[in-house]
């Protein structure tokens, strides 16, 4: 019997405060966050050739130090004169890019792109 008395019994860790702590935290990271979008750049996948084939497309071509249109280099600023068109819209812009361009860079001129009217762009990939 002495030897009984000698240990003492372990309590049970009452997991009642870690709850309310992990609850309090998770409270304060949603309300401290922000749920918001900060730009959307649509994508679509290329559609199969329609009755659009009297349209002719428009090449612009992107590098990390330019951008050319048809073959004419224009700057970020003068895409939307460079676009202008008196077609039916879309009309097909036909996005190249070289290599070394950032997704950055790419991500900035697809921005442009969504003011410039009337147009329908498709990025084809990177190339040599």
């Amino acid at each position: 019997m002495p030897e009984a008395r000698g240990r003492r019994r372990r309590r049970r860790l009452s997991l009642t405060s870690l709850i309310d702590v992990i609850f309090l935290l998770l409270l304060f990271f949603m309300l401290s966050s922000t749920f918001s979008r900060f730009a959307e750049v649509e994508l679509s996948a290329a559609a199969p050739a329609g009755g659009a084939a009297d349209v002719r497309p428009v090449f612009l071509r992107l590098s990390p130090e330019a951008i050319s249109v048809n073959g004419a280099e224009v700057v970020m600023d003068g895409l939307e004169a460079a676009l202008a068109h008196d077609a039916p819209d879309p009309r097909p812009v036909l996005v190249s890019l070289a290599g070394g361009v950032s997704a950055q860079r790419l991500t900035d001129l697809l921005g442009a792109l969504r003011g410039v009217e009337g147009i329908a762009p498709t990025v084809l990939g990177g190339g040599a």
